[in-house]
C-alpha cells in the first residue's frame, strides 16, 4: 500500500566517489554484490514486468525492506569532525600594536589553527610592543585553548603608507619615532620575509588611519581626505602588489572594512568611509586579477564596532557599540575580537576555497538593519 520505487541499472557494476576536506574524507562505494543480490532476488518476483526494460529494471519495494535495501547500497565511512587546519601555513599580519585589537585576535585564531605567524608592526608604535611583549604584558592574551602561549616567529616594523624609500618625505625618516629601524617600507618588509620565511600563504591587512576622521567630510581637507585612502585603502593594494609573488597558490589575503562603507555612520569622517568603499571596490578586483595571476583569494571582512584602541580616536564607538547591542539582530550580545578572528582563520583555510572577492560580514547583523529598533519612532 506505500510502494517506495527505486531504479538499479544491471550495466553499473562499481562507481566511486571520493571528497576531500581539512578533517573529513568520505569514501562511497557502490558494492557490486550486494546489489547484484538484491537484483537477483527481486529478478524472481519480478522478471516479467522488468523484461522489456533494456539494461534497467524499475521494481517496487514495500515500506518493511527499505532498511535492508539501505544497507545494500554502499559503505559510507566518515571521519567525525571539521575544523580549521592551518598547521604549516605562514602568515604575515600587518597592524598589530596591541592586544586588544582586531590584528591581535586574528593573529591569536590563525596560531590556533596551527599557523605560524609573522608580524608586521607600525614604527612608531614598535618599540612600546615589543617591550610589553617581553616583559608579559601580553601574556594573558598570549594563552592559547591548549595553554600553551601564542609566539611570533618575527616581529618586523612596518608603515604601510609607504611602498619604497624614496617614497619617504624628509621629515618622517628623520623623525626620531622612525630611528634605529631600517628596511620597514611595503617593497622592503616583503623582501625581507623572503628571505628569512620565503614563501607565506596568509596575508592579513589590519589597519587603517584618517588624521581627520573627527571631521565632517564637509571640512575634510584633501590633504587629510587622501591620506585617510592612502593608508586605509591603497596600502592594501600595495600589500598584495609586494607579498602577491611570494604567496603560495591558494593562498589567502584578508582586509578589514566597515559599514560606513555602504551607509551613513555620523561622525566617522574624514574620508575614511570613503576609504572602505574603496577597500570593498579593490577586494573584487584583487580577486580577480591576483587570481588569475598567483591563484590566491583576495575577500574582505566587515566588523562591527570594536571598543579598540584605535577605535576610541574616532571618538564615538562607545556609542555606535551601545547602538549595535540595541538594534542588531543579535542584540545584546557583544561582539568579540575573536569572532573576526575565527572568520579569518576560516576563511584563510581549505574550508574557504571557493570564496574571493567577497565582503563578509561579522557584526552580529547589523548591516541588514534599515531601521533603528529603540527609535523613538517605534514606541
Amino acid at each position: 500500500e506505500d510502494p517506495y520505487t527505486r531504479t538499479y541499472d544491471s550495466r553499473a557494476s562499481h562507481t566511486h566517489s571520493r571528497v576531500y576536506g581539512s578533517s573529513v574524507d568520505v569514501l562511497h562505494s557502490t558494492q557490486h554484490t550486494a546489489a547484484t543480490t538484491f537484483e537477483d532476488t527481486m529478478n524472481s518476483m519480478v522478471h516479467s514486468q522488468c523484461a522489456s526494460l533494456a539494461g534497467t529494471r524499475r521494481v517496487t519495494m514495500p515500506r518493511a525492506q527499505r532498511a535492508t535495501s539501505a544497507k545494500t547500497r554502499g559503505a559510507v565511512r566518515v571521519n567525525a569532525g571539521l575544523s580549521v587546519d592551518l598547521k604549516g601555513k605562514k602568515a604575515f599580519v600587518a597592524g598589530v600594536a596591541d592586544d586588544n585589537g582586531f590584528g591581535w585576535a586574528i593573529s591569536k585564531a590563525l596560531s590556533e589553527a596551527g599557523a605560524e605567524v609573522i608580524l608586521g608592526t607600525w614604527v612608531p608604535a614598535l618599540n612600546i610592543f615589543e617591550t610589553s611583549y617581553r616583559r608579559g604584558k601580553f601574556d594573558e592574551s598570549r594563552k592559547l585553548s591548549d595553554g600553551s602561549m601564542m609566539e611570533f616567529a618575527k616581529i618586523y616594523p612596518m608603515d604601510a603608507v609607504f611602498d619604497n624609500m624614496e617614497d619617504v618625505p624628509e621629515d618622517i625618516a628623520t623623525n626620531k619615532r622612525y630611528a634605529g629601524n631600517e628596511k620597514w617600507t611595503v617593497s622592503e618588509v616583503a623582501k625581507c620575509v623572503e628571505e628569512d620565511f620565503g614563501k607565506i600563504d596568509i596575508l592579513v591587512h589590519s589597519l587603517a588611519n584618517g588624521p581627520e576622521v573627527a571631521k565632517p567630510l564637509l571640512e575634510t581637507s584633501r590633504k587629510g581626505y587622501l591620506a585617510a585612502i592612502s593608508a586605509s585603502s591603497y596600502s592594501n593594494v600595495s600589500m598584495i602588489q609586494h607579498f602577491g609573488p611570494l604567496m603560495n597558490k591558494g593562498g589567502a589575503a584578508i582586509s578589514l572594512t566597515y559599514l560606513a562603507s555602504e551607509q551613513v555612520i555620523p561622525g566617522y569622517g574624514g574620508g575614511m568611509s570613503s576609504a572602505k568603499a574603496a577597500l570593498e571596490s579593490d577586494t573584487r578586483v584583487l580577486a580577480y586579477e591576483a587570481g588569475r595571476k598567483w591563484g590566491i583569494r583576495v575577500n574582505t571582512i566587515s566588523a562591527g564596532p570594536l571598543g579598540s584602541r584605535a577605535a576610541k580616536a574616532i571618538g564615538f564607538i562607545d556609542k555606535m557599540i551601545n547602538y549595535s547591542l540595541s538594534n542588531a539582530p543579535l542584540s545584546e550580545k557583544p561582539l568579540n575580537a575573536i569572532e573576526i578572528g575565527n572568520a579569518t582563520a576560516f576563511l584563510c583555510s581549505p574550508l574557504a576555497s571557493g570564496i574571493t572577492g567577497a565582503t563578509v560580514y561579522v557584526d552580529n547583523g547589523m548591516n541588514i538593519m534599515g531601521a533603528a529598533g529603540d527609535s523613538a519612532s517605534f514606541q
